[in-house]
């Protein structure tokens, strides 16, 4: 059996489609059409359009690689079967559940992380993964014991503190009698507090329960003989273990469509392996099946990037998935609390116009709005919800008198980042805009902010863009307040939190803004304190979030705080070619010292010898960039060119090996996805019992053996979104002649802003790249947050 899933987005936001495609992620996510996948990946677009610009030809090197004035995007575009468009693809339908396991850019599921067994010491240390998903549960009660405050009644005095709160605790032990009047009174007033810049402290994991460890082996064993007995492959009887939890087997022999939870399974397989245990009982229209095909085409739309459907685009869904009554099947998966159904009011531009309602004799009825109804599922819908209110918290927690060490701030900067900064001194959110120079804005607003003695911290998306914003402050990452979102929200960086579980902040930047998925950001905000100020700063051209959402377009769309846009350019020949990228022009561009290199190939076996030839030899030797400091990105996972392929043949020539360990040998370098939606590059180190030795950005880490296969890839080659947020001294991008479906503005920006000294575009592609780049804009999601922030509710 196959355990590969299918994206549930075809020609637009909440359209499903359940056509196969030939290139099919590891972690059960699947390459559709014109899709974005939450496990970090972008699927393919399949757009044709005119030609786009054309960019001068360059001349032959020693290498037989040319190096131009500018880009080149020859004719003649063809996407042949085997497209690869996603970038979270694995191998075709039919491929095993070893496969379909590897979450190599994040896209395992949550309970990957969760259902890993825990080191066995006695001190029953967490690893970052595992840290990460027990802030996340914790920051989930947080916002639910949030919600249901604001719906209760509020004691008296509960909301105060400081000196009001002592104050009437002291009245309340008189009037008790706990305390004489003169006795409470007489206490000595503490001494005033002065300003002072915060300490630097050592970053400490926030309180939080034990992860849980994986299943039981009898219930792991249990499930085991109910997989063998209806066909299902035995391997994938953990994961279905730890989701369905004790008496995961008699819930499998009562609704075997169950199985449909585990991550890669099929509705076909699941139709199997329900026949197999079922027999004649079994059939289309049992509405157990109904229930959870609605859930899988939900979770495959999260998959897709969207935090919801719209109803009738989940119900042809399910009609083509064979479910006879549609209507039937999504009422029941409500009924049953598996999902929610929303009514949001249409404010789009080209919205159908409100019908009056009137009886045309003046009755002055209110006008109906137009609606659309979505179905989604409660963890996505609970975070916007959550965002919404938060961010709106937020915007209306401002003091007018806590003006001054803002203003202190701001005096000693000039340029953007002093305009950025006064629009931080009055509001509480601010949405920051520019390319990678203009990450000097928000890294001088954090120094400026610090030396005004304001608790100020800023978080990036991935270790290499902590580092690169450390280097522009002149110190060490937790010396100058810099951390990642993850680290941040695992408590294992960042300034701690309050008693009350807030982050102990002033001021918080978050960069890489558009990486945030809708969860993250949820739990980001709901962990600042009110009062405090959120910057998020980010390039919008860039591709969304690994995960549903997209929370910096949504808030930019929105226009509900200050937004201030960089005016510094990216320099060079390589910063103007990506800022024209970015405008939808392929345009001519001057490369004397070699910055940019065409490489014309004609099919995928080609490109592959040369991308070798490229990062072993010929960069190396004509640029002085080292192979260890180049990457390799192209479109997927799979296909005669994917990563999967690309690394096969750079470990041979780079690091041969015979791979003891999984495939894997000390000195490979690799991509360990800790959790869902992350990638971090590192290096084998070693292996033994305790599992796979790791250096991740200079910190050690050790996968277990288990985990190794769903965590663990190769790391030569990437795909656009695993290298999101992060920048090598050279990159090489592979455009193979079966990745143009996959191909669009926002890809093409984000894979050759990654380098920031060379560029070598391995091209097949003819002129399908500049079609893309002036044709193909980002594929919408259907998402709710724009609509949550333009409520006044929210």
């Amino acid at each position: 059996m196959s355990t590969e899933p299918e994206t549930t987005e075809n020609a637009g936001p909440g359209t499903p489609d359940t056509r196969e495609t030939p290139d099919q992620g590891t972690d059960g996510g699947v390459a559709a059409e014109g899709t974005e996948k939450t496990d970090g990946t972008e699927d393919a677009d399949g757009m044709e359009s005119p030609a786009g610009s054309e960019a001068a030809e360059g001349t032959e090197d020693a290498e037989g690689t040319r190096s131009p004035e500018g880009t080149q995007g020859p004719e003649g575009a063809q996407g042949p079967e085997g497209t690869h468009g996603a970038e979270g693809a694995g191998d075709a339908e039919g491929a095993g559940p070893e496969d379909e396991a590897a979450a190599e850019d994040g896209s395992t599921t949550a309970e990957d992380g969760t259902g890993a067994a825990e080191d066995g010491t006695a001190a029953a240390e967490k690893s970052e993964a595992e840290a990460e998903l027990a802030a996340q549960r914790i920051e989930r009660e947080r916002i639910e014991r949030r919600k249901a405050e604001k719906k209760g009644p509020i004691r008296s005095g509960g909301k105060l503190s400081g000196t009001a709160a002592d104050l009437l605790a002291a009245v309340r032990a008189v009037e008790s009698g706990e305390k004489p009047v003169a006795t409470v009174f007489a206490e000595p007033a503490p001494a005033p507090r002065r300003p002072a810049p915060e300490p630097v402290r050592t970053p400490r994991p926030a309180p939080a329960p034990v992860a849980p460890g994986g299943p039981a082996p009898e219930t792991v064993e249990a499930v085991r003989r109910v997989l063998a007995e209806g066909g299902a492959p035995e391997a994938l009887a953990p994961q279905a273990a730890a989701l369905l939890g004790e008496g995961a087997d008699t819930a499998l022999r009562e609704d075997p469509w169950q199985l449909l939870r585990v991550g890669g399974v099929r509705p076909e397989q699941a139709d199997g392996f329900a026949r197999a245990l079922l027999g004649a009982a079994c059939g289309p229209d049992d509405e157990r099946r109904g229930r959870a095909v609605t859930v899988w085409l939900l979770e495959q739309a999260a998959v897709a990037g969207h935090t919801a459907l719209e109803l009738p685009a989940l119900t042809a869904a399910l009609g083509r998935q064979g479910v006879p009554d549609p209507d039937a099947a999504v009422q029941g998966t409500l009924a049953e609390g598996e999902a929610l159904v929303f009514q949001d009011a249409l404010e789009e531009p080209g919205a159908p116009a409100a019908q009056d309602t009137g009886t045309g004799q003046g009755d002055g009825e209110e006008q109906e709005r137009p609606v659309r109804v979505l179905v989604g599922l409660e963890r996505y819908a609970l975070a916007e919800e959550s965002l919404a209110d938060g961010l709106a918290r937020l915007v209306n927690s401002v003091a007018e008198e806590s003006g001054q060490p803002w203003e202190t701030a701001a005096a000693g900067l000039s340029g953007g980042a002093a305009e950025l900064a006064r629009a931080v001194a009055g509001h509480g959110l601010v949405l920051h805009t520019g390319g990678e120079a203009a990450r000097a804005e928000p890294a001088a607003l954090l120094g400026a902010a610090r030396a005004a003695g304001l608790r100020a911290f800023a978080a990036c998306h991935t270790p290499d863009g902590r580092r690169r914003l450390a280097a522009q402050l002149g110190g060490e990452p937790a010396e100058q307040g810099v951390g990642t979102v993850a680290g941040l929200l695992s408590g294992a960086e960042g300034p701690g939190r309050d008693a009350d579980g807030a982050l102990a902040l002033d001021l918080l930047i978050v960069l890489d803004a558009p990486q945030l998925d809708v969860e993250s950001a949820a739990m980001l905000v709901e962990s600042l304190p009110d009062g405090a100020r959120l910057v998020l700063s980010g390039d919008p051209g860039v591709l969304w979030s690994a995960g549903p959402g997209r929370v910096f377009a949504d808030l930019l769309a929105a226009r509900i705080c200050p937004q201030t846009a960089s005016r510094v350019p990216d320099p060079g020949p390589l910063g103007e070619l990506v800022s024209g990228i970015g405008i939808g022009e392929l345009n001519q561009v001057a490369a004397p010292g070699k910055e940019i290199v065409i490489v014309p190939v004609r099919d995928a076996g080609e490109a592959v010898h040369r991308t070798v030839q490229l990062v072993a030899d010929s960069v190396p030797r004509a640029i002085g960039v080292p192979a260890d400091q180049t990457v390799v990105i192209t479109p997927g996972h799979g296909g005669a060119a994917g990563t999967r392929a690309l690394n096969s043949a750079l470990k041979e020539r780079l690091n041969p090996g015979p791979g003891r360990f999984g495939g894997f040998d000390p000195g490979d370098r690799i991509a360990y996805s800790p959790a869902p939606g992350r990638t971090v590059p590192g290096v084998v180190v070693k292996a033994d019992a305790d599992g796979l030795h790791l250096s991740c950005a200079g910190a050690p880490v050790v996968v277990p053996r288990e985990r190794v296969e769903g965590s663990v890839r190769h790391g030569w080659a990437l795909t656009a979104h695993q290298a999101a947020g992060a920048r090598w001294p050279a990159a090489v991008v592979v455009l193979p002649g079966d990745a143009v479906p996959a191909l669009s503005r926002p890809w093409v920006y984000t894979a050759f802003g990654r380098a920031e000294r060379h560029l070598s575009v391995v091209h097949g592609v003819e002129q399908a790249l500049p079609k893309a780049v002036a044709e193909v804009p980002a594929k919408p999601r259907t998402t709710r947050l724009q609509t949550l922030l333009r409520t006044p509710e929210a």
